[in-house]
């Protein structure tokens, strides 16, 4: 019961820090905050923040730790009979109809806010590219757990690349115009039609996964 209650007061800190941390760098930028001013912010001492976050780029990018390793998960975890590719995507057309940030497809302005800032922003763009890589590394594991590859085959890799490179395109399309000032409610027919494209598009050149 006690460690319960202990868990929950650390995720409300952590959630505490982040969104104390989102206003100043929406309203300052990134660079133009530091970490004791976060602290200040939050009424909490330096190493309090550090103590959660070990870097001030964590306290913007530690929600996409959360889907690093989704997509191999849900290649692990499908059920029988389903292809890796179907697995693939029912789980990206779920995270649209729910308008999961993850997907581009949400319009919650802080949450925009925040995506914007991490492309805008190069030592958050590096750590965006460094969560694509691990992300496909770890699908390209999953597929070779699935089809048995040998080590130095490079086709589960390959095809995790172009996966993942389909997703980033759909996830950035939908960004673009939920950034043009569309809703997300209104965008998300034309997502949901350029998700099923793009996942038949791949089932034809990744046939081996889509069976």
């Amino acid at each position: 019961m006690v460690e319960g209650l202990r868990e929950r007061k650390k995720t409300q800190m952590r959630e505490r820090l982040r969104v104390v941390a989102a206003e100043l760098f929406v309203e300052r930028g990134f660079d133009g905050v530091s970490i004791a001013e976060i602290a200040a912010a939050a009424d909490v001492s330096k190493m309090t923040v550090l103590n959660y976050f070990a870097t001030k780029e964590d306290l913007v990018v530690a929600p996409l730790e959360d889907h690093v390793d989704e997509p191999a998960r849900v290649v692990r975890e499908r059920a029988p009979g389903e292809s890796a590719l179907a697995a693939l995507r029912r789980q990206f057309l779920a995270a649209l109809a729910e308008h999961d940030p993850a997907t581009g497809l949400n319009d919650v302005p802080r949450v925009r806010a925040m995506q914007q800032l991490m492309m805008s922003t190069p030592a958050l763009l590096l750590r965006v590219r460094d969560f694509a890589a691990r992300s496909a590394e770890a699908l390209a594991a999953a597929f070779a757990e699935q089809t048995g590859a040998a080590p130095d085959d490079l086709t589960p890799r390959f095809a995790a690349e172009q996966v993942m490179a389909v997703r980033f395109a759909l996830v950035t399309e939908n960004g673009r115009r939920i950034s043009a000032g569309e809703s997300a409610d209104a965008v998300y027919p034309a997502a949901v039609a350029a998700a099923n494209l793009a996942f038949d598009l791949l089932a034809r050149g990744l046939a081996g996964y889509a069976r």
